[in-house]
């Protein structure tokens, strides 16, 4: 197994971290690895906000559903869907565009997230460990106004890193499903019963499949933050379809 395999199935969510600053050089290279990520015609559809005043960590911690590891992250980064900027530019070389469409948001949707996940993989490089924040996707009305993101800018993920503790080092990795219950060849196989089964078989260990599914849907599908996420996010796409924007 060569070390880029090695990493990527070795790496896991991290969220304790110690007191210790990543370099300014290392956070560079994981911001460059992200430039590097393959992008829609290299137009890097995404901006990335690096968080660095204190207050607004600890706002952040808050609004992502009063997470406190978020605000003693050395670094924290909002992955921004952007085509704003690309707008802004065809206006200003009077291209004359046509408005932005719902498959332009997805594009730049798609630029944003290959973009972050380079930055983990980078990280992990380095020995620093991060986790993925979708809380983000919260709260519309006060992400957008403190990290003052105009229409067309959304913020689609959110990531913190940090040195491990000891104990994040050696805490297990959550098992993953078999591959045949995620790949498809050539069309899409619907899954079917014992199949769907098959899906969390690895999760649900001595519990029975009835329980911990309904305990699983109560924690995640039904709750509260899920309710938030599904406003906000339709705030946002809204918010595009309105005036000049999507």
């Amino acid at each position: 197994m060569n070390e880029i395999i090695r990493q990527i199935k070795n790496r896991k969510s991290v969220r304790q971290y110690i007191e210790k600053d990543i370099p300014e050089e290392i956070t560079n290279e994981i911001l460059k690895a992200a430039i590097e990520a393959p992008s829609a015609g290299n137009q890097q559809l995404y901006s990335i906000i690096k968080v660095t005043d204190q207050k607004i960590k600890d706002e952040l911690a808050i609004l992502c559903d009063n997470q406190p590891f978020i605000a003693k992250a050395s670094l924290v980064l909002v992955f921004c869907s952007d085509y704003k900027k690309w707008y802004d530019l065809y206006e200003y070389g009077n291209c004359q565009p046509r408005e932005l469409g719902f498959g332009d948001m997805l594009l730049s949707i798609s630029d944003t997230v290959i973009a972050a996940q380079n930055t983990v993989v980078a990280a992990e490089s380095f020995g620093i460990g991060s986790c993925y924040i979708g809380d983000i996707l919260e709260n519309y009305e006060k992400v957008k106004a403190l990290l003052k993101l105009p229409k067309n800018v959304l913020p689609i993920t959110m990531a913190v890193y940090g040195y491990p503790t000891e104990n994040q080092k050696v805490r297990n990795k959550p098992k993953r499903p078999s591959i045949k219950t995620i790949v498809h060849e050539n069309n899409y196989k619907e899954l079917k019963d014992e199949e769907l089964v098959d899906l969390v078989r690895h999760n649900i260990g001595n519990n029975t499949f009835e329980n911990w599914i309904g305990k699983f849907c109560k924690r995640k599908y039904n709750s509260k933050f899920s309710e938030e996420m599904n406003r906000s996010s339709e705030k946002y796409i809204n918010e595009f379809k309105k005036d000049d924007g999507f």
